[in-house]
């Protein structure tokens, strides 16, 4: 991202309508979620307070956003069976559920003919898409995140979105594989 380009947090602040969450790694190993993640891996317990200081933060931005009457949606693209992380983050999706996010898991085998982005993303109001690069290890890229406002590009994503939505499974239904 450009020096001028909003955060993620101001977009999301910023955002009126919606904010939509695609994800379609099996792995990830960003370093503010590595600790937890490790102890998950050790002890099997999550951390899913909403008031922890590993959530709070989160369920705060979420519910300020959708407070103000943005419909915040999460899809998850997984490969079945899932890996560790996978079964770490579905642990932990009760908190983005009560901070009042929508999520939804699609196995891959049903992606296959679907026109998916190079990378997972995020869409505010359907007007911008804030890509999110990952390393091959699933750290953070550098630039980590890059906006796009080419309506061409917005239209794309949100198409994609919008047919994995269609397709994936409601999180309380959706069973781990």
């Amino acid at each position: 991202m450009s020096q001028n380009a909003p955060s993620f947090d101001e977009l999301l602040e910023a955002a009126q309508r919606s904010a939509v969450h695609l994800e379609m790694r099996d792995q990830y190993a960003v370093g503010d979620e590595s600790d937890d993640f490790d102890t998950w891996l050790r002890s099997g317990r999550r951390d899913a307070d909403p008031t922890s200081e590993y959530w709070a933060p989160w369920v705060d931005m979420i519910s300020r956003a959708t407070v103000r009457g943005v419909v915040v949606r999460r899809a998850r693209i997984v490969s079945e069976p899932v890996t560790d992380y996978i079964r770490y983050e579905h642990a932990g999706t009760v908190v983005n559920v009560r901070a009042g996010e929508q999520v939804r898991w699609l196995p891959r085998s049903r992606v296959a003919d679907l026109m998916l982005p190079g990378t997972d993303l995020w869409i505010f109001d359907g007007s911008c898409v804030l890509f999110n690069h990952f390393t091959g290890t699933g750290d953070w890229a550098e630039p980590p995140m890059e906006l796009s406002t080419a309506p061409g590009i917005v239209k794309q994503c949100s198409d994609a979105f919008e047919a994995v939505w269609e397709r994936a499974i409601p999180h309380d239904q959706y069973e781990i594989h």
